[in-house]
């Protein structure tokens, strides 16, 4: 006898038993299966047994390389014998029962599911078909179909679908054929034409059928019928069927049976099957209204917080939650109109883009001003029809708008540049030369000899001189009352124009263009509205202790220290830099560290030691009825009085001015007056007047609590459940400025106008529950995220809620352990003037207010999001302040700056110009700071002339603080006496514009200046008009290219709002090209590699900063960036984007810790020290004369390697954690996503990829 053609992986025995009958079994296959009946029979059994009783069997088998699958598959075909083909089957079963996918896929690559729908068809043509035969073959194909990704499309060409649909109808009391087919059609389903085709043949009304009350019977049946149904309601079409028929109602009662008997939770199964079935159904507006009507909020509401106390029931609860989200009525935010509540007119209105389309949509003959406080008709933020479309799939959240497209999601990022000739770098000679030359008045040390100055004398006028103005003149303007600081009060907040004919003092030249010139520009300037009238301040007289014998300024005559004299402080003589270099191992945020010599801790002790009087705002009566918004109080509040109200009253105020070198109260008055607001704001916020000292206690991110956002989710939906107990009392409203104010010893009372505050509306909905309303950025509809406001009237032991309602990011870094920010007044009349991280219970979710797709830019369904927080307050009638981050307004600038001319020493070369005015009036300062000469001498004067030049500028985007912040630092640092400060300023000129957009950073905005534009996307082509900071800016560096002077370095000081750490981006060809498509030869890819330079230095000298997190990647959407143009069309090879994070840092010494105003000085300091690094490995002959330098700063940089991060990889880490529980962003899908949502915690925002991948640059929108 011949032994069997079986073929054999290496090491099974040939002569196995299986091996011998499947050869047998493969000679007779054929027409010999007719004919020898009885021997396939007695061959396939004993197959069948060897599988069934052992386990090598199987495996010789499935083994590679053996054929034993197609003799059996074979045999199944030729099969006409019903008993052969039943043991085939059951051998197919038992073997792909074990082994998962891979034996499945094996037999799905032989063809074997075309045999069993072939079989199929055959074995129900007979009459009747065999019942076990039909079992069997459903069994297999539900094992098959998931495996098989053509499984759906072989049905219903073989026509398998109307066969399983006829055996459910014909066996609904035949359980064990019944299962099966509903397996099998569960498979089918989710193939969406099939699942169509399935809802018109009646197979959605034929599982209603199946579906059933609570029973501990067939529960196996229940759960697979209600996957099937799942799946068929995926298609809208069967969704909409199931509403007509009524079936919603069904399913919520049924829902509710199996909550209420199901009491040992043992089929939540089957209860999460039936929330998938409603949150299909729920994804067309007709089975929203359908669940809505049939009173399924409240069914879930109850259902879900029963569930709330057992963990093992989450995936129920976040379904119901979701379902909930989705079926919340969308409402309109509480406002008028979403535009700004302040009004500017333009000069001239842009040609296209959103602020035209704002200004279209106004009726004709009226403007825009007389309709501010109305709906604008197709702007505003109603719901329209086009939100939910029944006819396409529902929405899923479109996120591209406002920073909040997440591109390093993508496998493929369509947006990195692929067009070599814009990659290249090259001069745009767009202007003449004549009329650059206006500019060589900001480059005076380009050309200065210094004849006739005496270099070793104190400071000279002419080096001196400065066009930059504290403040305005007020002698001009009519005197009004001011506040200083906030009080309860403020008048009208549309102050009346100036009279006709009535002078309106400016300063400093024609809007939008810089002050005159010796000679008049050659370009035109183009005449616009006259520049809003400073504020006048001369009726607050601040007093102090008579022991302060501090210089107090006036409009009229400016006094300072003298020149050599320092301001009294605990750290006079040291400056930052020198602290970096001393003590860099020293943890700056010890708790038991003391504050610049101070005995401040966290719970008490005062860093300030001496004080001063000041008339107490809080106690100033008569004048809080002209405060608009129903803000503060009539008779004020008790905030450090203590006894009767009395006029004149003093308050008793540490003395800040003695601890912050950089900070004087009344020198902050002064700058006030020369700040133009849009609103005419006539108060200061006590944390402004006070300054802010930074804790020297740690501050870690917020550990998230454990369902958090769900309690909050549902808590809003309690609102809608039980509408009698919500207050929704309007407590501020800038638009009504006769908004009662409320004294009830209960309420809080809010107040917003100030400089850089913004809050727009509070409603109570609560006893102790608040929503907030942020102000749009003026000519504009949206960007809202910065908040700046006060609060007062609170009570100790009370547990307040604040939820920002208006929100418009996908994500935000409050749910990552970032916080909000409060400060004190009592905390800062004790001695701790500072802003601390506050709140719990912090959370961000999408909520249930929405704009029209008009409003929204063209997105459908577009909804806002909450960021809530709880928080306590520690003393009562107490006056709190909360903001996003760190606020540092224009003022506070304007006083940092004339502070650091007092500080100057004759060794430093500081000229502040005043580049130009905004569209409000207010000066742009720019600054040069450098080192004098060491002499006259020709050689020492041409060193002067021709150090390279670095161009830093900062805060364009007003929202982003930090970068104020981080300025700061650096400006600080190079007005520093120590050697490391003296070899920067020898080593380099610097081209400094602190503030960008001295407008949008007065008025509160977020994004835009008031032009309502991002001025970070103006760089290609600014308006002299429009965006006058940005083209007298980049106007700058074109008149530095065409005199052969372009910078070595420019960087733009930012901030970021959804990622950690400090790190930056750059611009490269070759990494552009690396993460793209596009063939480059040799020669395009030809790139020095020096912009990398920059960015490692910090990474090993800067705690906070971050190599991983840099790119270098240039996209499309970033072309008008300033990084970008002045790469491409300056030719500055290293222009940077640096973004400081708002939130904290995830490595090195910083990391948990969330970010604060030292560490941000500290970066802008380490950010000196880099340059210092760096212009030693580009020039090393250049600092020959400063081995101190090189000493210092190599020990520098081996201390810091001890404490910096060793991984200095180009690969990223993950940048968020995943959360314990989900965090649901798109309460609009409905594709399979969303299941996936609720059963698996949410990844976080941030998906780490390799380092040059992606340039997620100022929040995706620098």
């Amino acid at each position: 006898m011949n032994k069997p053609k079986m073929t054999t992986e290496k090491g099974v025995p040939s002569n196995s038993r299986l091996l011998m009958l499947l050869g047998q079994l493969e000679r007779i296959s054929g027409e010999a299966m007719v004919t020898d009946v009885e021997i396939a029979r007695q061959l396939t059994a004993k197959i069948l047994h060897l599988i069934q009783t052992q386990e090598k069997t199987r495996k010789e088998v499935m083994a590679k390389g053996s054929s034993g699958m197609e003799v059996i598959l074979a045999s199944l075909e030729n099969s006409r014998d019903l008993q052969t083909t039943l043991n085939i089957l059951c051998i197919l079963s038992e073997l792909l029962t074990v082994g998962g996918g891979r034996r499945v896929g094996g037999f799905v690559s032989k063809g074997g599911t075309a045999i069993l729908f072939k079989l199929l068809i055959t074995a129900s043509k007979e009459s009747p078909p065999s019942e076990e035969l039909m079992q069997q073959l459903h069994s297999l194909l539900a094992k098959v179909g998931p495996k098989d990704r053509k499984f759906g499309v072989k049905a219903r060409l073989n026509g398998a679908l109307n066969i399983s649909v006829n055996l459910v109808k014909q066996n609904l009391q035949n359980t064990k054929l019944l299962l099966p087919c509903l397996q099998v059609l569960r498979v089918y389903s989710s193939n969406s034409v099939n699942a169509i085709s399935l809802g018109k043949n009646g197979v959605v009304d034929l599982m209603f059928k199946i579906i059933a009350p609570y029973s501990k019977k067939n529960t196996s049946l229940l759960k697979v019928t209600l996957d099937t149904l799942g799946a068929l309601l995926k298609s809208k079409t069967n969704s909409r069927r199931t509403v007509d028929r009524n079936h919603v109602p069904a399913l919520l009662a049924v829902y509710q049976d199996w909550h209420r008997n199901d009491t040992r939770q043992r089929h939540m199964l089957i209860r999460k099957g039936l929330l998938v079935c409603l949150r299909n159904i729920t994804n067309i507006k007709v089975g929203r209204k359908a669940f809505f009507d049939a009173d399924g909020m409240r069914v879930l509401y109850n259902t879900s917080t029963e569930c709330l106390p057992v963990r093992t029931l989450d995936p129920l609860v976040n379904t119901s939650s979701l379902i909930m989200r989705k079926c919340f009525p969308k409402n309109r935010l509480p406002l008028p109109t979403i535009k700004s509540a302040f009004h500017y007119q333009l000069p001239h209105v842009p040609a296209g883009g959103p602020v035209a389309q704002l200004y279209s949509q106004l009726p004709e003959g009226r403007t825009p001003h007389q309709l501010h406080n109305k709906p604008l008709k197709k702007v505003d933020d109603v719901v329209d029809e086009s939100d939910d479309n029944d006819d396409t799939e529902a929405d899923t959240e479109n996120d591209m708008e406002n920073e909040e497209d997440e591109k390093d999601h993508r496998s493929a990022n369509d947006d990195i540049e692929t067009d070599l000739n814009k990659l290249c770098p090259r001069e745009f000679q767009s202007r003449p030369f004549e009329e650059l030359q206006v500019y060589e008045r900001f480059f005076l040390e380009l050309s200065e000899d210094f004849q006739g100055y005496n270099l070793d004398c104190a400071k000279t006028a002419s080096t001196t001189s400065s066009s930059w103005s504290l403040s305005s003149s007020s002698a001009s303007n009519p005197a009004r009352p001011i506040i200083v600081p906030t009080a309860q009060a403020l008048p009208p907040r549309h102050a009346p124009a100036p009279p006709a004919g009535e002078e309106v003092h400016v300063t400093k030249g024609q809007q939008g263009g810089f002050p005159p010139p010796a000679s008049p520009p050659t370009f035109p300037t183009p005449s616009v509205p006259a520049p809003l009238p400073p504020l006048e301040l001369d009726t607050i007289h601040v007093i102090k202790d008579k022991k302060d014998k501090a210089l107090t300024p006036s409009p009229d005559a400016h006094a300072y220290p003298p020149p050599q004299t320092r301001l009294p402080s605990a750290t006079a003589g040291l400056g930052l830099e020198q602290e970096l270099v001393r003590v860099l191992e020293r943890v700056a945020l010890e708790a038991d560290a003391p504050l610049n010599g101070g005995r401040a801790s966290e719970s008490g002790g005062s860093p300030v030691n001496s004080v001063r009087h000041i008339p107490s705002p809080l106690l100033v009566g008569g004048i809080a009825s002209r405060r608009v918004g129903g803000a503060g109080s009539a008779g004020g509040s008790e905030c450090g009085s203590e006894g009767p109200e009395e006029d004149g009253a003093l308050l008793e105020v540490p003395d800040t001015a003695l601890l912050l070198p950089l900070h004087d109260p009344d020198l902050y008055v002064e700058m006030v007056k020369g700040t133009r607001s849009v609103p005419q704001y006539a108060e200061v916020a006590y944390p402004d007047y006070f300054g802010h000292v930074a804790p020297t206690f740690r501050e870690p991110l917020l550990e998230r609590v454990y369902g958090v956002q769900r309690s909050k989710i549902f808590q809003d939906i309690e609102r809608l459940i039980h509408p009698n107990d919500i207050l929704d009392k309007i407590v501020y409203d800038l638009d009504n400025p006769s908004c009662p104010v409320i004294e009830d010893g209960v309420t809080l009372k809010f107040n917003s106008q100030f400089e850089s505050g913004n809050l727009r509306k509070v409603v109570q909905v609560r006893k102790h529950e608040y929503d907030l309303v942020l102000n749009s950025d003026i000519n504009s509809n949206h960007y809202h995220q910065w908040f700046y406001f006060e609060v007062s009237g609170m009570c100790v032991g009370t547990t307040y809620r604040f939820n920002i309602i208006n929100c418009e990011k996908s994500n935000s870094q409050f749910n990552y352990g970032m916080q909000a920010l409060m400060y004190s007044v009592q905390e800062a009349i004790h001695g701790r003037p500072r802003w601390v991280r506050t709140g719990m219970d912090i959370c961000y979710y999408k909520n249930h207010f929405s704009r029209s797709s008009i409003a929204a830019g063209g997105q459908k369904g577009k909804s806002y999001y909450t960021m809530t927080f709880s928080t306590n307050f520690t003393h009562k009638d107490d006056v709190c302040y909360f903001a996003y981050h760190y606020p540092y307004t224009y003022s506070t600038l304007k006083m940092h700056l004339a502070k650091l001319e007092a500080l100057r020493t004759p060794q430093i070369y500081l000229r502040q110009d005043v580049l130009c005015e905004t569209l409000a009036g207010n000066s742009c300062p720019l600054l040069t700071i450098t080192a004098m000469p060491e002499t006259t001498s020709n050689d020492h004067i041409c060193q002067f002339r021709n150090r390279p030049l670095v161009f830093l500028s900062s805060r364009v985007h007003p929202g982003e603080t930090n970068a104020s912040w981080v300025m700061k630092g650096t400006l600080e640092f190079l007005m520093g006496t120590s050697p490391l400060a003296h070899s920067l300023r020898e080593a380099f000129i610097f081209k400094i514009v602190p503030m960008l957009n001295p407008d949008g950073v007065i008025n509160g905005n977020h994004r835009c200046s008031l032009s309502g534009e991002d001025l970070n996307r103006q760089w290609q082509s600014p308006s002299v008009e429009l965006h006058p900071t940005i083209y007298h800016t980049k106007s700058l560096l074109q008149y530095l290219t065409h005199v052969q002077r372009t910078p070595l370095v420019f960087c733009d000081y930012h901030g970021h709002s959804r990622k950690k750490n400090v790190f930056m981006y750059g611009c490269s060809v070759k990494e552009t090209v690396w993460q793209s498509n596009i063939n480059a030869s040799s020669c395009d890819l030809n790139e020095d590699l020096g912009y990398r330079t920059l960015p490692k230095i910090l990474s090993q000298m800067a705690p906070a900063f971050s190599m991983a997190s840099c790119s270098f990647v240039v996209e499309r959407s970033k072309e008008s960036t300033a990084r970008v143009v002045v790469w491409r069309e300056i030719g500055v090879q290293r222009s940077y984007t640096m973004e400081s994070t708002l939130c904290g840092c995830d490595q090195g010494k910083y990391k948990g810790l969330q970010i604060g105003t030292r560490e941000l000085e500290e970066m802008g300091a380490h950010f000196c020290l880099g340059l210092l690094r760096l212009k030693r490995l580009t020039s090393p002959l250049g600092l020959r004369n400063h081995q101190h330098f090189l000493d210092v700063e190599s020990d520098l940089m081996e201390t810091r390697c001890k404490v910096a991060s060793s991984c200095t990889t180009y690969v990223m880490e993950e940048d968020e954690p995943s959360f314990q529980e989900e965090v649901d962003y798109s309460a609009e899908s409905n594709d399979e996503e969303a299941e996936a949502e609720h059963d698996a915690p949410n990844e976080p925002e941030d998906i780490p990829v390799q380092e040059p991948l992606t340039d997620l640059e100022g929040n995706h929108r620098k």
